[in-house]
């Protein structure tokens, strides 16, 4: 048994569950982003009612078209759609349910403000409809010189 658990560490699905779920986000970044994406699975997961939102946005999904947007969603960003929206205006649809998931827990953060302000890097990037890999890239390209250096200094924490 410790062989097969040993095999499915080395899986990386969108989801592994383990004693608790796994979900696959930023490997690196700015701290803030980094905090941001436990931040939302938690206003979304932690809540009946942010719960139930989520799922009414998703709902009519069907697999197939699941399967186009993450295809999508690699290539066209924020500006992919799906059910006749785009990725940006579900983005912000389901950060506002995250915020309020977020805001019944009622947990401080570490700033003795509510883990509300978490989010607010990814809803900075949803209003602007500006990927952070677009970010970067334009930032490569324009601000750095293709400097390679200069751009892992750009991005570490």
């Amino acid at each position: 048994m410790d062989d097969w658990d040993d095999h499915l560490s080395t899986a990386f699905p969108e989801v592994r569950l383990k004693t608790f779920l796994e979900m696959r986000g930023a490997d690196g970044g700015p701290w803030a982003r980094i905090c941001a994406l436990p931040a939302f699975w938690v206003g979304l997961l932690y809540d009946d009612d942010a719960l139930a939102a989520a799922w009414d946005v998703a709902k009519d999904w069907t697999t197939e078209m699941r399967e186009q947007l993450r295809d999508d969603a690699a290539r066209f960003g924020l500006k992919a759609e799906v059910g006749g929206r785009s990725v940006r205006e579900v983005a912000l649809e389901v950060l506002e349910i995250s915020r309020e998931g977020l805001r019944r827990r009622n947990r401080m953060g570490n700033l003795k403000e509510d883990e509300t302000t978490y989010l607010d890097p990814l809803v900075k990037i949803a209003k602007s409809g500006v990927t952070m890999g677009e970010y970067t890239v334009r930032m490569f390209d324009e601000e750095l010189n293709r400097d390679v250096k200069r751009l892992f200094e750009e991005c570490k924490y």
